[in-house]
């Protein structure tokens, strides 16, 4: 077994098995009365509702964060040193990992606190108000993440290679898009691995490339990654998978806020809104994740093969992108050939060797 394999195998493992024993956990506290006894604790602290919510939530919080912290840090730092994709050092790591502690916290603790005034406002249909609610904070996430949250983990500067920066002006116009500017970020600082992408929404919008991509990537190489990236614009593939997310969370939610109600009744809770109750909410969401994700990788994978198409479209040639891809097999240890049960149920691109197969042959369709 190649280390690509292992590494990808591994790494799934550990998904696959921090998913399981999450679920576990969240059924466990629930079925041995520990949540029942955290809301009585929350309510002796706090007598407001939601002030002993928040309680509930950063107990039950910290409890899981520690006891699944080895499998993180083993995932997270550990394997990715092993295999030789890291560029953290011990503190870098959990340096990052505060930083992302105290995002969540900004962003979260307000959500939380909306969700839970829907959940009581709005017992009947609080599903159609939270879905309501999901929706417009992605799209304000999707605007603010390019220049509010993004700079907090990486530094950004126009690119410094001007050839390039005038090829990439000059494709992003032919295209008809509009950005902001073009970006590069010091991805070494924390990863050997390479990403480009364009990133925001509106007038955010913005190339953003890793230096690590800068750094092993000729400019025909960037520019068959680009014209890609070009095509899911071209094609409208954001708003197409925003639409589907959407109608994915909206289904995803009455299905839950159904399931829930029949295991509150069921396990002899008072009503939706007890905090002992509130982590089946979660084990539900986690459950409908997992099985509605296939469907969304395959709509995924569709949208990724028509990209590679328009990429060969657009510069009438397919070999600067098998380039790219092999590059960046080779840069990420990706698993160029994953089992096909693995790639239907987790994979949200088709596999290296099928896309370069296929920009193989396309060539000779045009």
């Amino acid at each position: 077994m190649d280390k690509a394999k292992r590494y990808n195998n591994i790494r799934l493992a550990l998904d696959l098995g921090g998913t399981l024993l999450g679920w576990l956990f969240m059924f466990a506290i629930v079925l041995l009365g520990f949540s029942s006894w955290v809301e009585v604790i929350a309510f002796s602290v706090v007598s407001s509702p939601y002030l002993a919510f928040l309680t509930f939530a950063v107990i039950i919080g910290t409890v899981e964060t520690t006891l699944f912290f080895p499998l993180s840090f083993y995932g997270g730092y550990i394997l990715e040193h092993k295999y030789g994709l890291s560029n953290h050092t011990f503190r870098s790591y959990f340096w990052e990992k505060f930083k992302a502690f105290g995002v969540g916290l900004v962003i979260g603790l307000p959500v939380l606190l909306v969700f839970y005034y829907l959940l009581r406002t709005f017992p009947e249909i609080w599903w159609l108000y939270v879905g309501v609610f999901m929706f417009l904070v992605s799209i304000v996430l999707g605007r603010l993440a390019p220049t509010l949250i993004f700079p907090l983990f990486y530094k950004f500067k126009p690119i410094e290679d001007e050839t390039l920066a005038a090829m990439i002006r000059e494709r992003c116009g032919d295209a008809g898009m509009k950005v902001e500017g073009i970006f590069q970020f010091d991805m070494s600082k924390t990863t050997k691995k390479a990403n480009a992408a364009f990133a925001g929404i509106g007038r955010s919008k913005r190339v953003i490339l890793g230096d690590t991509l800068l750094e092993e990537f000729d400019h025909d190489e960037i520019d068959a990654v680009l014209a890609h990236e070009l095509g899911h614009f071209e094609m409208k593939h954001l708003w197409k998978m925003m639409a589907v997310g959407t109608v994915f969370t909206f289904v995803g939610l009455y299905l839950v806020s159904v399931a829930y109600s029949f295991w509150i009744e069921k396990l002899g809770f008072e009503d939706i809104t007890q905090l002992a109750a509130l982590p089946l909410l979660t084990l539900l969401f986690g459950i409908y994740g997992f099985m509605s994700g296939p469907l969304q990788n395959a709509i995924s994978r569709r949208h990724e093969r028509q990209a590679d198409r328009f990429s060969v479209e657009m510069r009438r040639d397919s070999s600067a992108m098998v380039r790219a891809l092999e590059k960046l097999a080779d840069q990420n240890l990706a698993d160029r050939n994953p089992h096909p049960v693995v790639e239907l149920l987790f994979h949200s691109h088709p596999s290296i060797e099928k896309r370069i197969a296929h920009l193989r042959a396309y060539p000779l369709k045009i």
